[in-house]
């Protein structure tokens, strides 16, 4: 779920400084008519996502700035803010970084260190410092532009919010899910109280709290958070409003993650064609919109249909932020997610390393980011039976979790059973489980003993008993794992039907088929209905479910259901994967 960073004070600020107190020579009144216009139009090309065109106008201001009001003025600060935005924009955080720090240092001593335009300085460098993965440095930062704010303005100003709020995002990015959710809550609370309960900040403020839930698999504490979220946004905005897109997209991904398909593409299309924002370009609504598509599209297993559109997104995604942005790293990943998909390997692997390489670039070595990229990179080897390049990528990417989140953190478990789930393919038993039982230590403290992540552990404990043949420890790891899917989930949630397919399998290989059939054409009816007739995962059940009848000797059959598969697969992957 996207976390919505509301109100950040790094947006192109128009002025700090309203009344200079000077008498100026007509020279010194035509240069800052000249500052102030390079300024306001470094802003516009902003507000249009006309980053790189904006950057010379705003070093130019920058420049005229300085000559007329000196190094250490308040405008000059102004305008440095604006460069650094401009430059963070574009994942240039190297560039940004010195210029925040200036703003700070100007602001500090021009106003005094409890000046609440201080609090925004320090806000936009622990935003930069966000972005980078470096929470440490982001979190003392966030704390005294809230302190500050508390001070100068009152406890419940809309600015103190906005301090909450990016207070607890950050702890929310880190899996410290305690401390974020009643600093989102207090948030929230002055929003409502200071600007009225449908104002469009309490509908960002309600998409926080409930990101905050969905994360931790509470889906029902999350739904109508979402949906308030969705009716006041509308309301104060118009149906068709960036914003407004946001919120949709945020409950069709709840929807999607409850596995109601059919909502979340009515969601996600009324977000199509919506108009460009105040400070949304036409090529980032695009892109937007594009990446939606894929994403909808690869969830119904409509790979090849998924592939043009989402070399469409990469080509926007470049034109608009040059080839080093994470957004296009995201979209190198999800074009090699597809090629992945489809078994074309060979194609999937430079997208990879290149989508590695942008965020080692953009963000640093050690960030969480790159981390997953590090992930994926290893799936696709290890998809092709190639572990000796994968245990390399998942160990870093797993001393990388460690050291940017803590040894706790849910995605933590997830790198810990990635290699779990590598060390169990090469028959190495002995290393996999105990990486596997952490893995569902962590989730279970984190994120509670009903989350589908629990279950996902479960699941992988499970397979790792089968592969051993010890199927009185398998079966009820897979029952449980079952149970807390059609819980927290819906019977018809394709992860219901894995389970299924899974506690099919240990009956099976016992030679158990009365057992295995009736799961086995349950799980087969859930992926029909979930992602549609023809979906890989419908072929995977339909071979499944044929193995068990041609053990059966019932070959009439089985012959059917093999022909069917065979049908999908050379439909979805080609005659010749």
């Amino acid at each position: 779920m996207r976390q919505n960073r509301r109100r950040m004070s790094s947006v192109m600020t128009i002025s700090l400084i309203v009344v200079l107190g000077l008498s100026l020579s007509s020279i010194a009144l035509a240069q800052e008519a000249r500052w102030e216009a390079l300024n306001s139009q470094a802003i516009v090309l902003y507000k249009q996502g006309k980053y790189r065109e904006a950057i010379p106008v705003a070093k130019e201001a920058l420049k005229v700035a300085e000559r007329i009001f000196g190094p250490d003025h308040p405008n000059v600060a102004m305008v440095l803010n604006n460069l650094a935005v401009l430059y963070r924009a574009q994942g240039q955080y190297g560039q940004a970084e010195p210029l925040h720090k200036r703003t700070l240092a100007i602001t500090e001593k021009a106003l005094g260190p409890d000046h609440p335009t201080v609090a925004t300085s320090l806000n936009n460098l622990a935003e930069l410092y966000y972005h980078q993965g470096r929470y440490a440095k982001a979190e003392p930062l966030y704390k005294r532009a809230l302190a500050i704010r508390e001070k100068a303005l009152g406890p419940n100003h809309p600015q103190v919010a906005t301090s909450l709020s990016n207070l607890a995002g950050l702890y929310f990015k880190q899996g410290q899910y305690v401390q974020a959710e009643p600093l989102f809550k207090r948030s929230l609370a002055i929003y409502e109280k200071g600007l009225g309960p449908d104002h469009p900040d309490v509908a960002q403020s309600l998409n926080n709290l409930a990101g905050l839930y969905f994360k931790q698999g509470q889906y029902v504490q999350a739904e109508p958070l979402l949906k308030r979220a969705v009716g006041i946004a509308e309301k104060a905005l118009g149906p068709d409003h960036p914003n407004v897109v946001k919120s949709r997209n945020n409950l069709a991904e709840l929807y999607r993650a409850q596995g109601k398909y059919d909502e979340a593409r009515r969601l996600l299309a009324r977000a199509k064609g919506a108009p460009v924002g105040a400070v949304v370009s036409e090529q980032e609504a695009r892109l937007k919109e594009l990446i939606n598509q894929v994403t909808a599209l690869y969830q119904q297993g409509k790979h090849r249909e998924a592939i043009p559109v989402a070399k469409e997104a990469l080509k926007v995604a470049e034109q608009t932020f040059g080839p080093d942005h994470p957004a296009v790293a995201t979209s190198l990943n999800n074009l090699a997610a597809l090629y992945k998909a489809q078994g074309r390997y060979d194609e999937a692997e430079p997208l990879y390393k290149r989508a590695l390489e942008v965020w080692e670039k953009a963000l640093g070595p050690d960030h969480p980011a790159v981390a997953a990229s590090l992930n994926n990179l290893a799936a696709l080897y290890e998809a092709q039976g190639q572990y000796a390049q994968a245990k390399p990528l998942l160990k870093r990417a797993l001393v990388i979790q460690e050291k940017a989140l803590g040894p706790d953190h849910p995605d933590v478990a997830q790198s810990l059973n990635n290699l779990g789930e590598l060390y169990r393919a090469q028959g190495q038993y002995a290393k996999a489980g105990p990486l596997h039982k952490r893995a569902l230590a962590i989730r279970e403290k984190t994120l509670g003993p009903d989350h589908p992540a629990v279950a996902q552990s479960l699941n992988s404990l499970g397979e790792l008993s089968r592969a051993q043949g010890q199927y009185a420890k398998a079966g009820p790891l897979h029952k449980q794992a079952l149970a807390i899917r059609e819980k927290a989930l819906r019977q018809e949630h394709p992860d219901v039907a894995q389970s299924l397919n899974n506690l099919a399998l240990v009956y099976q290989v016992q030679g158990q088929y009365p057992k295995a059939e009736p799961l086995l054409k349950r799980a087969l009816a859930i992926v029909e209905k979930a992602l549609g007739p023809d979906h890989p995962h419908v072929a995977a059940s339909l071979s499944g479910l044929a193995l068990v009848y041609q053990a059966q000797g019932q070959s009439a059959q089985a012959e059917p259901l093999y022909k069917r598969a065979l049908a999908i697969w050379e439909k979805t992957l080609g005659s010749d994967h």
